[in-house]
């Protein structure tokens, strides 16, 4: 399997990319909701600081899944999500934003960085995480992809910054579609599908019809074609097939109707 359900010796469970890990230059992570501290509908590992929970316990959580991969708390960066495609470049003055002191990252749905010992974070509940990393070059990116990030395409505009600032060439890059809701469960109405039409012309590839107006989307196809039509080997290209609205020990908005946590992708070059 390449996402590989892990337990720390603390408590924590999340999931790591084997095939990311294995090239000993980057540490990833996906957490799951299970091993925190946090409580209600937050239990356990709540990592989503824009909820409602106690900061306290937020702090402590991340403190937990740092312990658990080996990562200081300062080297985090986290990203502050609005379903845009706006990335930015992530350098060393960037640590401890967003966690350990106040940050200016405003409204950005994906983070790039090229620098060691800084960890990537970005916040889900049924949105795609999408994690990119050019071995040849060191750069790594981690991009948030709800269905209005997927119709924007974020994950190639990361790509194209990647190539513009560091030279990366795609096919020397490997890409990962973490956890989150899957063709199973995620339905959709007119409204969405006809966004898709107009930014894909292989709609037919990740949508399913179910008649009266509503639809089954495929979040993971289509992430995934947007990797392929922007030079990614289909061979180097990773997808978890892990639903979190299906998924018990994952938080998921549409599941809670909005009353959950937040999991956390992780990915720090080495």
């Amino acid at each position: 399997m390449p996402f590989i359900l892990k337990e720390s010796t603390n408590g924590a469970k999340y999931y790591a990319i084997d095939e990311f890990d294995k090239t000993n230059m980057v540490k990833t992570c996906f957490t799951t909701k299970m091993g925190g501290v946090s409580n209600g509908e937050f239990s356990t590992l709540n990592m989503g600081t824009k909820t409602n929970d106690k900061r306290e316990n937020i702090i402590k959580n991340y403190e937990i899944i740092c312990e658990a991969l080996g990562i200081r708390m300062e080297n985090l960066v986290l990203s502050d999500q609005v379903h845009k495609d706006e990335i930015k470049i992530v350098h060393m003055e960037d640590k401890g934003k967003g966690i350990l002191c106040e940050s200016d990252i405003k409204e950005i749905d994906g983070l790039i960085t090229s620098q060691k010992d800084i960890c990537l974070v970005t916040q889900y509940a049924d949105c795609v995480p999408v994690y990119i990393f050019d071995k040849k070059n060191k750069v790594i990116s981690l991009v948030h992809s709800g269905w209005r990030g997927t119709v924007k395409k974020i994950s190639k505009k990361a790509i194209e910054i990647m190539k513009d600032v560091y030279n990366t060439n795609p096919s020397d890059c490997i890409g990962a579609i973490g956890p989150s809701i899957g063709v199973c469960c995620y339905e959709v109405d007119e409204r969405v599908i006809e966004e898709f039409k107009k930014h894909f012309n292989n709609v037919e590839d990740f949508v399913k019809n179910k008649k009266n107006g509503k639809y089954n989307l495929d979040l993971w196809e289509a992430n995934k074609s947007i990797l392929k039509d922007t030079g990614l080997n289909e061979e180097n290209i990773i997808v978890s097939h892990v639903c979190t609205m299906c998924n018990e020990e994952l938080f998921s908005y549409r599941r809670d109707n909005g009353n959950t946590g937040r999991m956390a992708a992780m990915m720090q070059l080495l």
